[in-house]
Formats: structure tokens, sequence, C-alpha cells
């Protein structure tokens, strides 16, 4: 069945129209009633998913299980509103899981209620930081960060978060400092005879369940194996022989809430606030572009960020915690036949009728179950396959991805985070601080000019070099430009009269680089040579004009093409 066609997006309405910031209620104006159905159908199926997994993910994330359905329920209806894509499923999810439970082991001092209030504030700071972003128009900056940096922070998340739920499979309580000493001291442990085995055959026999249903895109594997873990605890009152269970869990609704804490460690928060909106925006972007393209609308990813920020903010409001869009429970409402964003509406009432109606039901949910839940998560985030085609193609890149998942696993999510953006912006800023410069010449047989490293044999001009600087010009690298075009004239065969370089490359120009392009022609003239430039952009030399180069730079000194400077250079 085809999908409904797109409706208008903030591109689509004027500026001052309220609906641009409700694309919810933008498609509930357009809504068809031959949806319903599907809406219905779809969202009672992705409740029996949201269940299980909101709540292993709040285990992972270090806070009770409840808070993961109530990360779960108001997040949903907030994103039903304020989100731009039809079916985007958002929730607690794996891949937060482990910034979370660093900020909030280290800030809320052991304390259950404290380590709630700590994720909720994170929620808080993590929306505002979304929506401001959002609002301002930059929801393009997840895209710094390049694919191979996000495959190793990616990697390393997951061995964390599958390395923090291993103690809950053997039931053996672990404090410790980030994956590599958590391996250690569980082997430890497991060696000394620490281990329950009635919670580790649990936890290993839903693992094997999920593993096994896995390959059947209709069948709720994650519920099917919760369920059964939950009957043969009860039935067998395996509780009784130590393996840890849910317990009864708070009959209601989540109420409104402004977290606060004292003597809190702030900058913490505030840091792993912003690490999860990075990761959460860069997840949630991915999946909204693909379904975007599969059902043939288009999202703005400025919305997106504001989608997800309404929703991280509600979260935060009503004790919950960060969350980000699902790569496995979006599937779940798409297959089911979901049409809206009102699958989610649906799902969010069913887990509200769950809580007011029926909590004891998952009284009997033992720990290490949750904990299987979380590890396929964990193995699902691990990426191989492209990072061996990486390896075989740019082995720079590989080790860059290497170095942020050692970080991440070494040192904890949020340090390695921190240190892959930092990664990031060295990466970037090293194609514009060391590019690629090349001295022309003439090929026989061969129409331009080319690269003489390249055509060792190309003919020069008397009297003339031809420079090309293959990136803009700014303050990282004015020097460079500047040593590397004096040393293509030092080696002229020929005194030089001229030169021209080759601009089109040359997207912008700084303060500092126009200072040093004016010391560079004062510098060339005392030597008898004239700088020129060819097929420089317009916004560029409007720029050169705006620094006060005018005076230094006529409209002579600039020529459409290389070719055009060439033949006006060997006018007689």
């Amino acid at each position: 069945m085809p999908y409904p066609p797109p409706t208008a997006t903030p591109v689509d309405l004027p500026a001052q129209h309220w609906l641009r910031w409700l694309p919810g209620l933008a498609v509930l104006r357009s809504y068809e009633a031959a949806w319903l159905p599907k809406d219905l159908a779809a969202g009672l199926a992705l409740a029996a998913m949201l269940v299980p997994v909101g709540i292993a993910y709040a285990e992972a994330s270090g806070v009770p299980g409840v808070y993961g359905l109530y990360a779960t329920i108001v997040p949903l209806l907030a994103y039903a509103i304020f989100g731009p894509s039809r079916i985007l499923v958002l929730g607690p999810d794996s891949a937060l899981a482990a910034p979370i439970l660093a900020v909030v082991l280290s800030v809320s001092l052991g304390d259950p209620m404290r380590a709630v209030a700590v994720a909720s504030l994170m929620a808080i700071v993590a929306g505002l930081f979304c929506i401001v972003l959002g609002l301002l128009r930059l929801g393009f900056i997840t895209e710094l960060l390049s694919k191979p940096i996000r495959y190793g922070y990616m990697n390393g998340i997951a061995l964390t978060v599958l390395v923090s739920q291993l103690p809950k499979i053997f039931a053996i309580p672990i404090d410790g400092g980030g994956p590599l000493q958590e391996l250690w001291l569980l082997a430890r442990a497991v060696i000394a005879g620490h281990t329950n085995w009635y919670a580790f055959a649990v936890g290993v026999a839903t693992l094997a369940v999920i593993l096994l249903l896995k390959r059947f895109d209709r069948v709720p594997g994650i519920l099917i194996a919760v369920i059964l873990a939950t009957v043969a605890v009860s039935v067998l009152r395996l509780d009784a022989q130590g393996v840890s269970v849910l317990g009864e869990i708070p009959q209601g609704l989540p109420t409104f809430t402004f977290p606060w804490l004292s003597n809190a460690d702030w900058a913490t928060i505030v840091l792993g606030g912003c690490a999860v909106a990075m990761i959460a925006f860069a997840d949630t972007s991915v999946l909204s572009r693909t379904y975007a393209a599969r059902t043939h609308t288009r999202v703005d990813p400025n919305q997106e960020m504001v989608g997800l920020g309404m929703a991280n903010l509600a979260a935060g409001f009503f004790q919950g915690f960060p969350i980000s869009s699902s790569a496995s429970r979006t599937p779940v409402a798409e297959a089911a036949g979901a049409r809206t964003q009102l699958t989610g509406v649906v799902g969010a009432v069913a887990v509200a009728v769950l809580l007011l109606l029926a909590p004891n039901l998952l009284r009997y949910l033992p720990s290490s179950a949750l904990a299987a839940v979380v590890i396929v998560a964990a193995m699902g985030l691990f990426e191989f396959k492209d990072l061996r085609r990486i390896y075989r193609i740019q082995q720079w890149e590989f080790w860059l991805s290497m170095l942020c998942f050692a970080a991440v696993a070494a040192f904890g999510a949020i340090p390695g985070i921190g240190l892959a953006v930092v990664i990031a912006v060295i990466e970037f800023l090293w194609d514009g601080w060391r590019p690629h410069f090349a001295v022309l010449g003439r090929v026989p047989n061969l129409r331009g000019y080319h690269d003489l490293k390249r055509y060792p044999h190309a003919a020069l001009i008397d009297g003339l070099v031809l420079f090309r600087w293959d990136a803009p010009l700014f303050f990282a690298n004015a020097e460079l430009f500047q040593q590397r075009l004096m040393q293509a004239v030092d080696a002229s065969p020929s005194p030089v009269r001229r030169v021209v370089v080759a601009a089109e490359p040359v997207t912008s120009v700084d303060v500092t680089s126009a200072d040093m392009l004016r010391e560079l022609s004062q510098h060339l003239a005392k030597q008898g040579a004239a700088l020129h430039f060819a097929e420089m952009k317009d916004p560029v030399r409007d720029k050169l004009k705006r620094f006060e180069l005018a005076e230094v730079f006529s409209d002579a000194h600039f020529h459409p093409t290389v070719e055009s400077a060439v033949d006006e250079y060997l006018k007689p």
C-alpha cells in the first residue's frame, strides 16, 4: 500500500505560520479514515516491544526499570506533535545507555532517586541543546563526524554496553571503571565461584531465544523471550534462588517534576547531556532520512532536531531520561502497517494502560533476561564489514576509527566521545591545513594545464608560474600557501614575471590570508613579478574587496579561466 502523500513541511509553509513547528498536527489536518485501522494495529504491535525494551534500557542506563516506561510514554506523545517523520519511533536506546550510565554512576552517589534526577537533567540538557540547534538551523553539525569516526565510537559504545550487561547475566555485582576493568573484575568473580547459575541460565536462554527468532522479521522475538523468562521465574520460584527480578513497580503515570540536585557536578551533567544529544541526533537523522526516502516524503533535519529536542525535554520533565530514535522498534511499526505518528500515540497509550491497570504483570521479569535484551541490541551496534572496506581503501581513516574505539573502551563513553569529536575537528582542519597544491604546465595532446608531479614532462611557459591551491585560504594555511608559492617561483628555470593562482578550488579567504596576499604581492613586485588569479569565485573576490585589497588587485589581475590568463600573458 502506498504511503500518504507528503504534507507541508517547514520549507513549504510561510515563516509566520504556526503549524510549521507542529508537523504532527499538520498531518492530522489531512488524516484519512482509511489509515486509522493500520495505525491502531501497528500501535498495539509496537507496545508489545516498547515495554520490555524500555525497562531493559532503563536498567542499562542506571535507573529503575519503570522509568524506562516513563521515558517511552511522554516522548512518543511529544514527538507525534513536533516530529516531522511519519513513523519514526522514539524512546530509550541502547546507544545512549553507556554515556547515560557513565554520568549517572559518577554523580548519583549510589542513590536511586538521585540517579533518576541526574538522568532527567541530562534529558533536559539534551532537549534544550537539540532545540536551540534546530532553531538556529544547525541540523547539519552531526555530519562533521566522518563515517570511520562514527563507527569507532559506536563500536566502543557497543562494547561498553555489552560488557556492562555481562555482570547481570552472571548475577555478579561489579563496580568497574570502564569495560576493560569490568571484564577483569568479572573474570575474577566467576573464577572465584560467585556466579548465580540460575540467573545465568535464564539470561543465556533468553539471549538464545531472541537470536533464534531474530531471523523471522514478523515474529516478536524479544517479547516471546521475555514472557518465557518471566513465566519460568514465576512458576519455578527462581527468585527464591537468588534470581534478581524487577519486583513491584508503582502503579500510575509519570508526573510532571522539575528535577534538581544540590552539590551536583553540573559540568559532567551538561557535557553528558550534550554528548547524548549528538549521538541521538546522529542516529535519528540517518534513520529519519532512510524512512523518508522509503515513504517518498521529505524531512527537514532542523525540524527533526526540534522534534527530538521536545521529546527529550518532555522525558526530562516527566521522570524519564535521554531518548533517541530506535532502529529496532521503527521497523516493527513499519512492518505492522504504520501510516502516521498516531502509531506512536497508540503505543504510548497502551503502555500507560499497562501501568494503570496491570503493573504487577512485570513483577517477575528477571534482570538477566533484561540484560540479554540489551546485549542483543548492543550486538546490532557493531560495524565490522564496512570497516574492512575502509581498511582496504584508506588505512589512516581505519586507524582513526580504532583510536576512537580504544578511547571509548579504555576511558568510558563520555571521554571517548569527546575524543572522537576532537579527532573529527582535527581531521576536518587537516585537509585545509595541509592541502594539495600543484604547479601546472602544458601537456602535449592534452587540453588544459596539468600537475607537473603527474606529468613531469609538461612544458612550462617562460616567465610564468601557474600555481593551483586546492583548499580555502584561512589563517591555518596562509603561511604554507606563501611558502609553497615562493618555492615554485624559486624553482622556475627562467626569471618569473607573473604568477597566476588557479583559484577555482579556493572557496573562501579570511583576514589573515588576505593580509598574506597583500604581503606576497608586494614581495613579488620587488622581484619584478605580478600576482594574478584565474577562475576565482565571485564571493571570494568580493571578500578581497571587503578586505581592502581593491587597490592591490585591479580587475586586470583576475581572469575567467587559466587559459585566458595564459593568453593575456603571451600577448605581444
